[in-house]
């Protein structure tokens, strides 16, 4: 006769069943606050640190195409101009109107949260239209079509008056700010996480181990490459939307393919598959000129010292790239989270046991 096994009772949980959901977004929202008040008056700080938030939103959200899903998209700058050129129209149209029932502050930002939404919603479009079609393909196909559409949104734009043509759109609201950048990496960063311990991230995960298993397994292989595809297109353009309004002047020369390559470089170098991989490398990538820029005026080097950042940032990354793939081809984190490994840190109660 075969003893039963004994079921160890879970530890029970400090947090209410009904906060647990939210639980991510009430810790977020005080501590950004409290974030963007300790950057109040400091402008430089300010504009940095709203780039590396844009850049990490940027890198996590390829990372679900590039990483989690095994695809090779290399058009994600186009997306990122679809959103910011619709984001500052928007908020062009809206300059003048005000919501009468809020104090002036909070109607900007509302405003400026609907003229996210919608440059989000149509980089997510442009998402859902470009990857319908080409998602069928593989490979460098895949990343030649994402490729022809960012140069084709690149060229569209240059030619659009309402766009500003090659002089780009200037005077839109400077409305952004870290928290509000900082606030969309929270949630970009909750959602990639969230759907990676889903059954759609299961999905995917199996598209990018062996897609003919996957689809022999009954995995729609075409819709969840899409639906990745649409839903990064979205935060790419939430980025640009972001980055239309902090800076003064948005043109088609932010949004080149050696825009989408940088992005593409910080996945890869932050590991493809983990989003922490993809947050740290974009801080990192987005501070190296900075860091450059101050060793330069430590050397007391001569000449235009942004010239001289900008013509040996791109061969350095190049040389970080052959470096990590020759000494780890995986990346810096592989496919590993900081959450799956920070808790082997931490002392923890035995559960059952407290």
């Amino acid at each position: 006769m075969e003893t039963p096994a004994l079921s160890i009772p879970e530890a029970p949980s400090l947090v209410p069943p009904a906060l647990r959901g939210i639980l991510p977004l009430v810790i977020a929202i005080p501590t950004l606050a409290l974030f963007h008040w300790s950057l109040t008056g400091s402008d430089f700080a300010t504009y940095l640190l709203s780039v590396v938030g844009v850049n990490i939103i940027l890198a996590v959200s390829l990372n679900i195409v590039n990483g989690m899903t095994g695809q090779f998209s290399i058009g994600h700058a186009g997306f990122m101009a679809v959103g910011a050129y619709i984001a500052g129209y928007t908020s062009l149209q809206l300059k003048e109107v005000a919501l009468s029932f809020l104090p002036v502050a909070a109607s900007d930002q509302v405003l400026f949260l609907l003229a996210l939404l919608a440059g989000g919603a149509a980089a997510a479009a442009c998402g859902f239209l470009v990857g319908l079609p080409s998602l069928r393909l593989r490979g460098d196909y895949l990343a030649i079509v994402t490729l022809g559409f960012g140069e084709i949104i690149r060229v569209f734009v240059q030619n659009t008056d309402a766009f500003g043509r090659a002089l780009g759109l200037s005077g839109i609201p400077q409305y952004s700010s870290p928290g509000m950048v900082f606030f969309w990496v929270f949630l970009v960063v909750l959602a990639a996480r969230r759907l990676a311990g889903s059954s759609h991230g299961r999905s995917l995960w199996a598209i990018r181990e062996d897609e003919v298993a996957a689809e022999a397994m009954g995995v729609d292989t075409t819709g969840y490459k899409v639906r990745a595809f649409v839903f990064s297109s979205f935060f790419a353009g939430i980025a640009g939307g972001l980055f239309a309004h902090f800076v003064p002047i948005i043109n088609p020369g932010s949004f080149t393919f050696v825009r989408s390559m940088e992005i593409v470089v910080m996945v890869v170098l932050g590991g493809l598959g983990s989003t922490t991989g993809a947050f740290v490398a974009a801080i990192f990538l987005t501070l190296l000129p900075e860091g450059m820029r101050s060793l330069f005026g430590a050397l007391g080097t001569e000449g235009s010292l942004a010239q001289r950042v900008d013509q040996i940032r791109m061969p350095i990354y190049g040389l970080l790239l052959v470096v990590l793939m020759l000494s780890r081809p995986q990346g810096l984190f592989g496919t590993k989270e900081i959450w799956d490994v920070l808790p082997r840190w931490l002392p923890r109660k035995r559960r059952g046991l407290a």
